[in-house]
């Protein structure tokens, strides 16, 4: 038995919502390409939140906001995730490669570096593609790398909205060796 004693955290942040909307965000925006299930992009802009990225960009097909499936999925997290429409992911990816952000395709390719070795930059644009054809050519074209999370099983993908939250979770880690960590906003002596 542990000796220690320890709390599980069940609340959300204890800043109020003004607050933790002036909190400064990682520079990471994060493009979702068509994606076709609305609880997996609710899933991936509750996992956006918890990272605290910059923005989220729904492109093309992809649900978003007023979609109740999302807003139910991400429980509150819409209401602190910048976000934007674009009607094409290339015109999303166009628009950060002029505002000199780096960006990077989640795609399973046989140019694509395993994603936990690959220096990610800052910003960073981190496309993610449509559960059954992946982020498309045109998209995977113009990025500036292509990265994967290695498999081990018969399938050749897991859940695009885990994808994410591996990956995101990887830069996050990233920003953090670097020096560049946004603090945690649920530690007062932080702020």
């Amino acid at each position: 038995m542990r000796e220690t004693t320890f709390q599980v955290k069940s609340h959300d942040s204890p800043l109020s919502p003004e607050e933790f909307r002036k909190l400064p965000r990682h520079p990471i925006h994060v493009v979702l390409d068509n994606l076709r299930s609305a609880f997996n992009v609710g899933s991936i802009v509750r996992s956006a939140d918890c990272a605290r990225v910059q923005k989220v960009i729904f492109c093309g097909i992809t649900a978003h906001p007023p979609n109740l499936k999302v807003i139910k999925t991400a429980m509150g997290a819409m209401d602190y995730v910048d976000w934007e429409y674009c009607p094409t992911t290339v015109q999303a990816v166009d628009k950060l490669k002029k505002e000199k952000v780096k960006v990077v395709g989640l795609e399973v390719t046989d140019a694509s570096k395993p994603f936990d070795q690959v220096d990610y930059p800052s910003p960073i644009g981190l496309v993610v593609g449509n559960e059954a054809l992946g982020i498309s050519r045109e998209v995977l074209e113009m990025t500036d790398e292509i990265v994967q999370i290695p498999m081990w099983g018969f399938k050749n993908s897991v859940n695009v909205a885990v994808a994410f939250g591996v990956v995101v979770f990887e830069v996050v880690r990233q920003y953090r060796d670097a020096g560049s960590l946004i603090l945690d906003p649920c530690e007062k002596k932080n702020l």
